[in-house]
């Protein structure tokens, strides 16, 4: 099973989200672990792998349809995942495991820089591009899936 798991700053508004091979408790603690410090309140609903983080951690029951309780809400990062999905279910269609990292990695820069102007997120973008390209020939070499999707 592959997962994506996101992260996102309250002070600065920037979102971390990395595709993990599954979303066992070991997994998403070594996520919390490597983007946050350890004083960092860490606030998440109330799945059984977080129990236990080393951090400040308050939670929100979602289980039982609580989504605020104070402090504790999981709003911003929401926010992303539905962004995320709105681009898969509306222009993307498929978003293969192969290039999912590089689909991540596309939602969490625009969310980003949304702030930014227009010519700035232009400048952003090209900038960000130096130095980086995917060859044809590795976009779609098979990726040893057996249904063979690129």
């Amino acid at each position: 099973m592959t997962a994506v798991v996101g992260a996102k700053c309250r002070e600065s508004n920037k979102v971390v989200a990395k595709v993990v091979p599954d979303t066992k408790k070991k997994t998403l603690q070594e996520f919390v672990d490597d983007v946050t410090d350890p004083e960092t309140v860490v606030y998440t609903d109330d799945a059984k792998a977080y129990e236990g983080i080393p951090n400040p951690h308050q939670t929100v029951k979602h289980s039982v349809s609580q989504f605020v309780d104070g402090m504790a809400h999981t709003n911003g990062i929401e926010s992303f995942w539905a962004m995320l999905k709105r681009g898969h279910k509306g222009t993307f269609h498929k978003m293969s495991p192969k290039h999912l990292q590089k689909y991540v990695n596309e939602f969490s820069g625009k969310h980003n820089f949304r702030s930014l102007g227009t010519l700035d997120q232009m400048r952003d973008t090209v900038a960000s591009m130096i130095g980086r390209n995917l060859l044809r020939r590795n976009l779609t070499a098979c990726n040893g899936l057996d249904n063979y999707s690129r």
